[in-house]
Parts: C-alpha cells; structure tokens; sequence
C-alpha cells in the first residue's frame, strides 16, 4: 500500500504567493525558479503547476515548492489543485527538473560576480536613498544569502524589499538563480531602523 503523501500549505510574504511542503525531497538539494510556463519547459514538475491557469511562478527547492498565482480564486482553491499536481508528479517518478536545466546552470562563481555587480550598480544606490544597503553573503550553488544592513536592517518594510524589491531585481537580471534566502539578523544593532 503507497503511503499518503503529505503537503502542507503556508502563506509567505505576500498575499499571491504560497510555500507548499512536501513530506519527502522533491529536488534534493537543488532549487530551481521557473517564471514563466515557457522557462518551465526544463521542470516536469513546473509544467504540471502551470496547467493551473492562475499559476504564475514556481520555485521548486528541496522539499519545498513556492508557487505565486494571480486571480480571485483563493488559496484554499488553488493550493488543493497544487497539492494534487505535486502528489501527480511525485508518484510519476519523474525527476522534479531535468539534467538540461543542470547543464545550463553557471557556475556559483559566476553567479556571484553577476549578482554582486547588479548589487553595486542598481539596487544598494536604491536602497542607498533610505539609508540601506543588501550584501551578498554566500553562492551554494544557485541560491543566495542576501543580508539587509543601515535602515533595511529591522525596518518593518524588510520581508517585502526583500521580496518584491531585491529579489524580484535579481530574478529579472539573473533567471538561473535559485532560492533567495534573507540572512538579516532584524534584531541586532543598537538602532537597526536607521543607518549608523
């Protein structure tokens, strides 16, 4: 008798974005973003998540799969569709991204100069005007730490410039990149809302 497999739904920072977890690894060790239904033509896992219509985005990264959705129609509606297309996938035995996607993955040393290029040239002269800053902290493969420091570090608004700021620039400039991990302490420093 298969073993039912367990997928939690939890909601992430914001309000069109859901981390499913899985009970077992889907992409062991790997993370993969797919940002569109035609980048997801490398993941057989991606492609059964875009048959949902209202599926915008998928990040696909151990045991974890994040899908971001537009449309009315509510998590609890979407998320039951996600679950069953992950449970689909699982139980097909096919890899969650293919060796393709593998091949053409550059190096994490490239990955650094990339990011650590568009950091100095675009984003911390943004963040600059508010007294903030993003470092890049470590390349595992093609995921990143990121850590937030002056006014970014605490302030209320960090999750969502992380997000919707940082992140969202990176994916744009740098497609291979996987997860995108925030690092920041948000409680350390004598004054983390303003910049020393």
């Amino acid at each position: 008798m298969e073993q039912e497999i367990s997928i939690t739904g939890e909601p992430a920072v914001s309000p069109e974005t859901c981390l499913f977890r899985v009970d077992r690894p889907v992409y062991p060790g790997g993370a993969a973003f797919f940002g569109n239904r035609e980048a997801a033509g490398l993941s057989p896992l991606a492609r059964r998540i875009f048959g949902i219509a209202e599926v915008e985005s998928v990040l696909i990264a151990g045991e974890r799969v994040t899908v971001t959705k537009s449309g009315i129609d509510p998590w609890p509606v979407i998320g039951r569709q996600i679950g069953a297309k992950i449970r689909e996938h699982i139980r097909s035995n096919d890899p969650a991204v293919s060796e393709e996607f593998e091949r053409r993955m550059p190096s994490e040393a490239e990955i650094r100069t990339r990011v650590e290029a568009l950091l100095e040239k675009e984003v911390n002269p943004a963040l600059g005007a508010h007294g903030g800053y993003v470092e890049l902290v470590e390349v595992r493969k093609n995921s990143l730490y990121l850590k937030l420091g002056g006014g970014c570090q605490g302030c209320a608004s960090a999750g969502m410039t992380m997000k919707l700021g940082v992140e969202k620039a990176i994916r744009a400039a740098i497609p291979e990149v996987g997860e995108v991990l925030d690092t920041t302490d948000h409680a350390a420093g004598r004054n983390p809302y303003c910049a020393s």
